[in-house]
This record gives C-alpha cells, structure tokens and sequence, in this order.
C-alpha cells in the first residue's frame, strides 16, 4: 500500500492489553524496541483482570519446591493424553520449552510475581503423566496503591470476587470470613482484611486495593508497563491492517479520540485483543447449539483482531476439539441493565449436598469435574439438558451458598424475587417451579442420597478422583464431595453452557507468527492470548491454559519482534 501519511512510527505496536498483549508489549521493550499498546476500552487488564489468574507453565522453576519434581517426558505424555491431535506438536512443544523461559525472564525484570501451587491437581489426575501440583502457578498478592492515580484505569474484577461492595477475596479468604465468629484465627484474618478495606475506602479510593487473582496479574503487568515507560492509549480502535504489495503488514489505522490515525510498525504488529466470545455472528457458526451469549468475557471482547487478521490472509485455525473453553453460568436478569453472569467454576458445584439435573429431573454429570467438562456433558445430552439445574437443600446453601447467594446467611430474597434463586418447601414444589417431572426429581434425589450417605456415587463418581475431591470440603468424610441433599426448604439456579473465552483463533507457528492457509508466515502480524489458535487445541487438561499460553506468546511475540535468538 502506497502513499500513506503515517501519524505515528514505532517498532511494535500491540493490540490488547490482557496477558498477552502486555507481556509481548514488556518483552519487545526490554529487547530495545519502541512499543505502543492500544486498547479499545477504557481500561487495562481485559479478560485477564477478570480471571481466576492461574498460570498453567510445567517445569517452571518453582515446580521441585513445591514437592512436584517434572520432567518433560511426563509433561508431554499428559498433553498428548489430554490434547493429542488438537493442536499440533511443533505448537505443545514450542510451548513447553517457551514457558519456563518466558517466566524466568519476566519473574528477574520484576514484572511477575507468582507461586506454584503444591496442591493442585490437573483435570484429570488419572490419565497417565498428570501431576498433582506444581505446575500451576498463582500471582502472587498485589497492592493496587503501587500504580498510583492509574489504579483506575485497571479494570475492575468480577463482583464474584469480591465481597462488602469491592473488597477481592479468594477461597482462603472466604472460609475465614465464615468462621470469623467461631476462631480467633479466622476472626484476626478477616479484621485485618476489612481494616485494610475500610481504610482503601475512606482514603476515596473506589475499590479495594489488595489485589489478587487475575486482577492482581493484570496490575503486576501494567505496573510494568508504567515503570518501562510503554505509551499506552487507551479507548483506541484498530480498524484496518495496511500491507504492502508483498502482504507483509507494515501498520494500523485506529481510531483515537474521534480521529483516524495511521501508525507505522516497522518490526509489526501482534494482535491480542481477546478472541471472538461476543461476535455472535461467529458464535453461531462456530460454538454447538444452543449458542446463546453466556460468556464471562468483556463485552468488548468481539473478535476484532481476528477479523482483522483475517482480512490481512491469515487463516483461522483448525481441528480443534471445541471451539471455546467452556463454564456453567447462571444468568440474573436486571431490568435496565446488562444480565449478570456467574461462572460455577470451584466454588459450589463440587462440595457435598448438591447435584446437577437436566429437564427430566435427572442426572447427567459428575458435578464435581471440571467447568468445562461439565459443559461438554450439558452438550452430549439431548436438548433436556440446557439449561441444567443445581439443586441444594437449607443446609447447602447455608454453607456454601449457590452461584450469587451468598453462604453465611447472607440475604437472598431479592435472588428469589428475580427469579434467579428458584425456593420451594418440598422437592415436588421445586420440580413444579423448575418445570420437571416431580416423579422423576424425587426418585433421582432419593438414589443419590441414598449412595451419598455410604460416600458412594455409583452413577457418575461424584468425588472419584483427586481433582473432584481437591474441590470439595475436606472435613466431610468419607467423600469430600457427597452428602444427601438433607431436609427442604429447596433451592436451584438454571445454568447455561456458557464460556471463559475462545480457544479457536487465528493459526499460528512456534515464533507467534500469523500463518496463511498454505502454513506460511505473514510478515509483520504476530497473534497472542485468544486471538491466537490454543495451543490447546480447545481441550482444557489443567487450571491456568489459558493465561500460561497467552503470556508466553507475547513473550515469544515480543522476542521475535527484536530479532532475539538466545
């Protein structure tokens, strides 16, 4: 493309500011570049500061630490157990050799800091080469007061993490704040959390500034960013890829402030800017049916750098074995407002006193598996099963509560009122109020607690594996994960096949190089993060896949930008 007036000339320009952009935006920068990141919305973080922030990195550092020596061969057995053909091998192999890298470089330039889990099973602890902990990683605790005035430009958690109106808590947290009344331990850790709160609060500050999980990820990064000094612009569109006669991509047209502006990448460009979870165009040619709008991801989240990519001759990846990593999510309509998700990711679903049925009144699934797992079972079944509902007795939601209501006898009238929380005295009102054969309810709540009494789940092997029973309540024995249902009154909430984000996204090579259709690179377009084919292949074999992949690209991204070979 000839004759363009350049506004604007860098070395890389980045789009997106989750993991993957910021990480390809920090490493181009610490190899000598000049680097800009633009961002659609008005806020750092994207999908990443909404996460759970696990990092799935096998034979990272800390792995041994943690009592979890790994070898490659293990690593390798279980991708090819869990992902196989889903992605290819020259993709697991440039990822499992990338990532350790990719976190040493940032951990000793000061902009990551985590710590491997030494109890964390991945998805599916018996299939040959899984681990039981050490290879997923968590960012560590991080104090928003460090990013100044900018704090507000970080975007903000999901509700779900946070209780009081903005105070983050994770599951730690949670079991102190419920026995807050009944340990002086518990009592002493939950002061000082709502101490550090209130004085967040009464300092003016819009939230609470102890920051963990996805939110505390993002803020590590984007503290990195301010102290590298990367220009970022925020509320900036990319519009148009400019080629040149060849088709390597030379640039961007965005527009910022109402204006279009044509920046010159003389390195390239990487695309992050988040998959496709809201183009709904694409959802319903891509995702199985019922294709609905359930996903956990920003709104903003719309598949344009794929689209983009696309127009530039990138081709779309395939043979993928789903085309987005899947979540339970119960939905709560707000007259005037936006529905509000809530993803059943580890919280409930899993712990004893609950189970999952379709419109039939039956079961379908074990409740305990994986968030996508769970989905995939919603998706095998025949149309009975979406939505699906979980079903707990008083003692249930009293103790751990169910999707938005709150345990700890926290008030939930207004859930009922809005017909999100469904209430009944007897198991035959509630089947009435789901729409189910009461039949069909009773006789399927009688044979599980019948089974859950003597800890046995002969159906669907509820608490049967090391996963299933990491999640559940491990003073409830003899499985961690079963218990009766026990006396009414009764509560359910529907849940959708809904997502956390895409896994089918433009096809890549090792170097994060976009590829044409014949697996030939395009010049100056590097994709990240959801934008980019998983290199899961859509499969979901441990916490952390999605955010370890995406941060490790941009790093391979920001690399290959420099011409860096060591």
């Amino acid at each position: 493309m000839e004759g363009i007036k350049w506004d604007l000339e860098v070395d890389a320009l980045v789009v997106g500011s989750g993991a993957g952009g910021m990480a390809a935006a920090l490493t181009a920068r610490e190899e000598g570049l000049d680097v800009l990141l633009v961002e659609k919305t008005d806020r750092i973080g994207g999908s990443t500061a909404i996460s759970g922030g696990a990092l799935w990195i096998p034979l990272n550092a800390q792995s041994e630490g943690a009592g979890h020596p790994d070898t490659f061969e293990q690593v390798w057995t279980y991708l090819q157990q869990t992902v196989g053909a889903a992605s290819s091998d020259a993709m697991k192999r440039a990822y499992l050799e990338a990532g350790p890298r990719m976190m040493d470089y940032l951990v000793e330039r000061g902009h990551l800091q985590v710590a491997a889990r030494t109890a964390s099973p991945d998805y599916y602890p018996d299939r040959p080469g899984a681990a039981m902990g050490g290879r997923s990683l968590d960012p560590v605790e991080f104090d928003g007061r460090k990013l100044g005035a900018k704090f507000r430009e970080l975007r903000d958690p999901l509700k779900e993490f946070t209780v009081l109106g903005g105070m983050m808590v994770n599951i730690t947290d949670v079991r102190h704040l419920l026995r807050a009344t009944r340990s002086f331990t518990a009592w002493r850790h939950s002061m000082k959390l709502v101490l550090r709160y209130a004085a967040d609060r009464l300092g003016g500050r819009h939230r609470g500034t102890r920051l963990l999980l996805g939110n505390a990820l993002a803020a590590q990064l984007f503290h990195g960013l301010i102290r590298r000094g990367i220009p970022y612009w925020l509320n900036t569109a990319a519009r148009t890829l400019h080629r040149d006669a060849n088709g390597r991509v030379l640039g961007l047209a965005v527009t910022r402030e109402g204006k279009t502006l044509n920046i010159r990448a003389r390195r390239g460009v990487v695309m992050a800017t988040g998959g496709f979870p809201w183009d709904a165009k694409r959802r319903e040619q891509t995702y199985p049916k019922p294709a609905g709008l359930w996903s956990m991801s920003p709104r903003d989240n719309a598949g344009d750098g794929i689209r983009l990519a696309e127009h530039a001759g990138a081709a779309l990846g395939s043979g993928y074995a789903s085309p987005a990593f899947w979540a339970p999510v119960s939905v709560l309509e707000r007259p005037g407002q936006p529905p509000l998700h809530y993803p059943h990711l580890v919280w409930d679903r899993a712990k004893p006193g609950l189970i999952a049925v379709n419109a039939l009144g039956e079961r379908f699934v074990n409740e305990s598996t994986s968030y996508h797992e769970f989905v995939q079972a919603m998706q095998r079944s025949p149309a009975d099963a979406v939505p699906a509902f979980l079903i707990c007795g008083q003692r249930f939601i009293d103790t751990w509560g169910l999707g938005l209501a709150l345990p700890g006898g926290r008030p939930r009238q207004h859930l009922i009122d809005a017909g999100y929380l469904l209430q009944a005295p007897t198991l035959a009102a509630l089947a009435s109020r789901l729409g189910v054969p009461a039949d069909k309810l009773q006789a399927t709540v009688a044979r599980h607690d019948a089974h859950a009494a003597q800890g046995q789940d002969p159906d669907f092997g509820k608490g049967g594996t090391a996963y299933n029973r990491y999640l559940g309540d491990p003073e409830h024995q003899p499985n961690p994960c079963l218990a009766p249902l026990g006396d009414g009154p009764y509560y359910a909430v529907k849940v959708y096949p809904g997502d956390i984000g895409t896994a089918c996204g433009i096809a890549a090579n090792e170097h994060a190089q976009a590829i044409d259709d014949a697996g030939r690179p395009i010049a100056g377009l590097y994709v990240a993060g959801n934008d980019m084919q998983s290199v899961m292949g859509g499969a979901y074999p441990a916490p952390g896949i999605t955010l370890g992949p995406a941060l490790t690209f941009g790093w391979v991204a920001g690399r290959h930008l420099a011409g860096a070979t060591s």
